[in-house]
């Protein structure tokens, strides 16, 4: 069975924690990871070489790698320069996802320019297209990502403060009804209805996170509930 398939029409569990995070470690996200398969994910999204190598020794699923490295006052940060791409690739990651937006990036790299090398290099490795607008789904398209998904809407300057789930999810539902590429629904899916509306749309597969393998977010939105009633 193809990475394609094996992906198609269920949950792929995020499990990253940087280096400010009390979960940061690989053998904590080999483990998340594995609580993940065996709660019936059917892939996962990783963050830097050493967690991809950790959680490929856990579980029998396909990785969507990425390497978050900041350059300066760059805002582009998921898997920037064809560098960590690289690396992802040699990790065995067997998808990796990138910015794909149409900002400048890093070292004055050129996204196509990217694109082409790992072609060459990784012919067997599946690129992940992150976007956030329409403009960015145009330039996915035309690179031929094996992917996309709207995992930086809401978080670039162009979109921050726009939600996911507005009007039910019309910006992934353009995604949808402009691309034949595979989408990847990511980026704040991070309740059960959430993700399921997203399959019933059409997504190709759904990414959480946050919402599953972040304690201290999940904890927090408890702590707040609580008090809220204590507190008044």
């Amino acid at each position: 069975m193809s990475v394609l398939e094996q992906i198609k029409g269920g949950l792929i569990v995020s499990c990253q924690a940087l280096p400010d995070e009390p979960l940061h470690s690989s053998f904590i996200m080999g483990r998340m990871a594995l609580a993940a398969e065996q709660a019936g994910a059917i892939g996962i999204r990783a963050n830097s070489v050493v967690d991809i190598k950790e959680i490929k020794e856990q579980v029998d699923l396909p990785i969507i790698g990425i390497i978050k490295k900041e350059y300066g006052d760059n805002p582009v940060f998921i898997t920037p320069t064809l560098k960590e791409v690289r690396e992802v690739a040699q990790a065995g990651a067997e998808i990796i996802a990138m910015d794909a937006t149409i900002r400048e990036r890093p070292e004055g790299e050129n996204l196509a320019d990217i694109v082409k090398a790992i072609r060459q290099e990784f012919p067997d490795v599946l690129l992940m297209a992150d976007i956030a607008t329409m403009e960015d789904l145009e330039l996915a398209e035309a690179l031929e990502f094996d992917f996309v998904g709207p995992t930086l809407y809401g978080y670039t300057e162009e979109t921050k403060g726009s939600s996911i789930a507005y009007n039910d999810f019309e910006h992934l539902r353009s995604i949808l009804e402009t691309t034949n590429i595979p989408v990847i629904a990511e980026g704040n899916f991070d309740t059960p209805e959430k993700a399921k509306r997203a399959i019933e749309l059409g997504v190709h597969s759904v990414v959480t996170g946050s919402a599953i393998t972040r304690p201290q977010l999940i904890t927090k939105k408890f702590v707040d509930a609580v008090n809220s009633v204590t507190n008044n």
